[in-house]
């Protein structure tokens, strides 16, 4: 099948999903496809057991053909990512930038420990072979928490300014690190022997460092020629090619692509929005990075509700994803509280942060893909099925429920729209 047939299957489904969403269960667009994929994918699944079979088989071969970790790390991950970026104020995220900082570095490396070693005890006690080394690179795809979750479900519930900052900032930046675990751990697995703190070193600042630099100044020369332009459909056009050039730029040089367009992001959406655009501009810009960011997550989103078909559930592997679920949240709860009980000696943090905080951390594509760029050793199959148990729960029943807690905990924040 073409390119462009299974892209307009995928667009097809994604329409009609968000259509059903909208007339009758009226949830956040994102979750509701998500949640309807989910409900067919299921259905197809079930009566291929009793012997019915709708078309499995031919769904499973168009996300076959698919290389979710190529279409979402390498593809839609920068337009998201720059989406996002362009709404968070600067003045705002350097208030927060100690928090975001602990919590994205020290936080996402803790969970991936505690999440590794727990996962280890777990699958050992159901009798599925798992190497330590793994488990430990499970913890690490699974401890980042993903932008394109929590930043979508942070539209649709009142978290108090400050604190949508951490979360949201946080999101954006621990991908680095996350990623950066994942690499030297991967490296570990692969070729065995010591991992030297020079080679971490190192990789984590082409990874992290490297990344970020290079949005820099991406950033800036997309900044200058904005500054020179006052055509806004020219203005759009720049910050395309700002995003696709940059994200591909970072792949061939291996620096962060994530990091270099979140910077990038930030200095357009702030700098640029504020001294390189004029008023129509800014609407506009706005209006097309809007579209753009709900037409890709509802894809996406879609996409991991499909994704089901392919999966090789048994019912060890299920009950291993339930028990994954709970360590995954006590590994972010134990961070998370640990970071803030540090950090609480010389700053003060909103009522219930460490609660918001361990509920809102949506786990989601980003961690389906990276589960899915693992090579095929035996371990695979087993980190891709629980991984994906967790991104499922984490966005329907975490993100559904998120801003239930929110309103609990603060009852005089009004909801977003």
């Amino acid at each position: 099948m073409k390119l462009f047939e299974i892209t307009a299957i995928l667009m097809v489904l994604t329409a009609l999903f968000s259509y059903i969403n909208y007339r009758v269960l009226r949830m956040p667009t994102t979750i509701g496809v998500m949640f309807i994929a989910l409900v067919v994918s299921l259905g197809i699944v079930t009566l291929g057991w009793i012997g019915i079979d709708i078309g499995q088989a031919g769904i499973a071969r168009i996300l076959e053909a698919i290389d979710f970790n190529q279409a979402l790390l390498h593809g839609m991950l920068s337009f998201l990512l720059f989406a996002g970026a362009m709404h968070i104020k600067l003045d705002d995220l350097m208030s927060q930038k100690w928090a975001i900082t602990v919590l994205a570095t020290a936080g996402a490396v803790a969970s991936t420990f505690i999440v590794g070693g727990l996962s280890w005890i777990v699958l050992k006690y159901l009798e599925i072979p798992t190497s330590f080394i793994y488990c430990l690179l499970f913890g690490a795809l699974i401890s980042p928490t993903d932008p394109v979750a929590v930043i979508g479900i942070l539209k649709t519930v009142g978290v108090p300014k400050g604190l949508e900052t951490k979360i949201a900032g946080e999101s954006l930046f621990n991908d680095g690190i996350g990623v950066v675990v994942f690499l030297i751990l991967l490296e570990l697995a692969l070729v065995g022997g010591d991992i030297t703190v020079g080679r971490v070193a190192l990789l984590f600042l082409v990874e992290a460092v490297g990344g970020g630099l290079l949005g820099l100044v991406i950033g800036v020369l997309a900044y200058q020629m904005l500054k020179r332009v006052n055509n806004y459909q020219v203005e759009v056009i720049i910050t395309l090619a700002l995003v696709m050039g940059g994200y591909a730029l970072a792949d061939r040089i291996h620096t962060s692509g994530p990091i270099a367009i979140v910077v990038a992001g930030l200095l357009i959406g702030n700098h640029g929005r504020a001294f390189a655009m004029s008023e129509i501009t800014r609407e506009r810009l706005d209006d097309f990075w809007e579209l753009m960011d709900e037409i890709l997550n509802a894809l996406l989103f879609m996409l991991i509700g499909l994704e089901v078909l392919v999966m090789p559930f048994t019912r060890a592997l299920l009950i291993a994803g339930l028990l994954a679920i709970v360590i995954t949240l006590f590994a972010r709860w134990a961070s998370v509280g640990g970071a803030v009980l540090l950090m609480r000696t010389f700053r003060s943090f909103s009522p219930g942060v460490i609660k918001i905080l361990t509920w809102g951390g949506l786990r989601g594509g980003i961690s389906v893909a990276l589960a899915l760029s693992l090579p095929a050793v035996p371990e695979r199959s087993t980190i891709v099925t629980i991984t994906y148990i967790i991104v499922v729960f984490s966005i329907v029943f975490q993100g559904m429920t998120l801003g239930r807690l929110v309103k609990r905990i603060y009852p005089d924040v009004q909801g977003k729209a």
